[in-house]
């Protein structure tokens, strides 16, 4: 039985496990840990200022070479914690089909 209220349950990191996070628009990159993920979601420790974090979308690049990365936005900030939902293609070509649905009205 769950008892933290999430959907996907969560693989804690033994290791330390450096990320980064970069703007949508690479104008931004910002050093980080990943402490636990999910299918939909992540828990990072954040290194320097979490200013940047108010963009409404940003990568968390997983790989040193940038080609394993998820889109995502913030959920939550504590100190240097955060917490980070995953934007899945599916979910952004429905807001864009309900965005467009209701234009049309």
């Amino acid at each position: 039985m769950r008892f933290d209220g999430r959907k996907d349950s969560r693989v804690k990191m033994e290791h330390r496990q450096p990320v980064n996070l970069m703007g949508s628009d690479g104008t931004w990159r910002r050093s980080c840990v990943l402490l636990d993920v999910s299918n939909t979601g992540a828990k990072i420790e954040v290194e320097g200022t979490l200013d940047v974090l108010q963009a409404k979308e940003f990568f968390l690049v997983l790989s040193s070479t940038g080609l394993a990365y998820r889109r995502c936005e913030l959920v939550w900030i504590d100190g240097t914690m955060a917490g980070v939902h995953f934007i899945s293609a599916d979910r952004k070509k429905r807001a864009a089909a309900a965005q467009t649905g209701a234009q049309s009205k």
